[in-house]
């Protein structure tokens, strides 16, 4: 037996102790999980500094704000979600009650990816624990620094057969998706998310894909052009632009494109300076393999501001491509880098037909203050979740729901989302014995005349 399923088996044997179901255990896990995040506010800022060049700024804002106030929430409410709640009876089962039963699924995997290496390792894991699991955890190999540091603290704070970590690259996440989990979660990308799926069928594994895409942010005419230029600026740029959820490219009416653009060019030198070359406090780009794809895509079209690179540091400006179709390769796929392509419309059904010829895309932002206008692009494009005159702000949201649709993901989760993601919900009829209907049993004169009769 390897050392993976030995730890599968004894955390499945925790499991069936019944001990992670227990409310207290589980508040007090959640307790222990938001101390492990304050208390290693230090270490955990150092460890992204080493591994992406994040300022403590960005740290904060990305990576551990978000999990404090989402461990919050999830215990301000976790004991309402955790009980079970009736239903109504139908007509054949009067007198019955019916409830719904939240249960855990038992020993779940979490696959996560390296663009917020800790943000994204912890944020299902409180789902995962609220709900009753017991985790293992595979953090990704391209920020070893921080998935060093999730072994360390996770073996601080939790017993190995309740939560665990499990390094390695793409051999060990191989290994583990062999192994028969009683859910899987992973983050990343669209081609990876595949390959899990396709590993998960051959247990009928139910599982969470939080993948990606090329998601728009559509500008039109009547939009707040100065705040919309801050906003967009900010949600494409923000960890250098490696965000699953960053406007991917910029659609804007022709009539408004010039002052847009000018705008945000005064943004990006008003929030990140026109140093980042030099000072190096810009995110790095994760790998030299991913710093050359997207070199590459500085030679498409015209770049109107940026461009500069520096492979040593692995820094890239934020920069803005014009003149762009959706021939060039910077559109083929999703950008994942400080790059944002910029193109024009005249109506919004143009944008629309375009959007709607290609998957679903993961986000999708709109700028405009005609309501005719938002509800004409909200009920005509399928997109997992977004914004209305911002970019990025429904993720800081645990009162909403966040994953994707179509090939940018399966399943959502962030506050209840997380506890009903990871949560099965079993229903069960408690039947009353003073009466018995006869209506059920066949044997009863004239019954399906009077069932057709009742069910009309």
């Amino acid at each position: 037996m390897d050392a993976y399923q030995e730890r599968i088996d004894q955390q499945r044997q925790f499991f069936h102790s019944g001990k992670t179901k227990d409310l207290s255990f589980r508040k007090e896990a959640l307790k222990k999980l938001k101390a492990m995040v304050l208390n290693y506010e230090p270490q955990i800022n150092e460890a992204l500094k080493q591994d992406l060049n994040k300022s403590e700024y960005e740290a904060f804002v990305t990576e551990i704000g978000v999990l404090i106030e989402e461990i919050n929430f999830m215990l301000k409410h976790l004991d309402r979600w955790a009980q079970p709640r009736a239903v109504k009876a139908s007509f054949m089962t009067i007198g019955s009650k019916s409830m719904i039963y939240p249960e855990p699924y038992g020993v779940v995997l979490v696959i996560a990816p390296w663009n917020y290496p800790y943000h994204l390792a912890i944020a299902p894991i409180i789902g995962a624990i609220a709900a009753g699991n017991c985790v293992m955890l595979k953090p990704s190999e391209l920020t070893p620094r921080t998935s060093a540091l999730l072994v360390e603290l996770i073996q601080k704070v939790f017993l190995p057969e309740y939560i665990s970590v499990v390094e390695g690259g793409i051999e060990v996440s191989t290994s583990l998706l062999e192994k028969k989990f009683d859910y899987i979660f992973f983050t990343g990308s669209v081609p990876v998310g595949k390959i899990v799926m396709t590993a998960a069928a051959k247990h009928l594994t139910p599982v969470t894909l939080e993948l990606g895409g090329k998601s728009p942010c559509i500008v039109h005419e009547d939009a707040n052009l100065s705040l919309a230029a801050k906003r967009i600026v900010w949600g494409k740029f923000i960890n250098a632009g490696q965000t699953c959820v960053a406007p991917d490219y910029l659609y804007v009416q022709e009539s408004i494109k010039e002052r847009l653009l000018e705008k945000m060019k005064k943004a990006i030198e008003e929030i990140y300076g026109d140093r980042i070359l030099e000072e190096q406090n810009f995110t790095r780009i994760v790998s030299e393999k991913h710093f050359e794809r997207l070199q590459h895509f500085l030679s498409n079209g015209e770049i109107i501001v940026g461009g500069r690179a520096d492979r040593q540091t692995l820094l890239i400006e934020p920069t803005l491509l014009e003149h762009i179709s959706w021939k060039d390769e910077v559109m083929q796929d999703e950008i994942f880098g400080p790059i944002l392509p910029v193109l024009t419309f005249r109506t919004l059904g143009e944008v629309i037909a375009e959007v709607n010829q290609r998957p679903k895309p993961l986000a999708l932002y709109l700028f405009t203050e005609d309501p005719t206008a938002q509800e004409f692009v909200l009920g005509s494009i399928s997109f997992g979740g977004g914004c209305i005159n911002d970019t990025l702000m429904h993720l800081s949201s645990p009162h909403l729901p966040f994953g994707g649709v179509g090939e940018s993901g399966i399943g959502a989760y962030h506050g209840k989302g997380s506890f009903d993601t990871f949560s099965h919900e079993k229903s069960i009829l408690k039947q009353t014995t003073r009466f018995d209907i006869p209506l059920r049993y066949p044997q009863v004169k004239n019954g399906l005349k009077k069932l057709r009769w009742f069910v009309r």
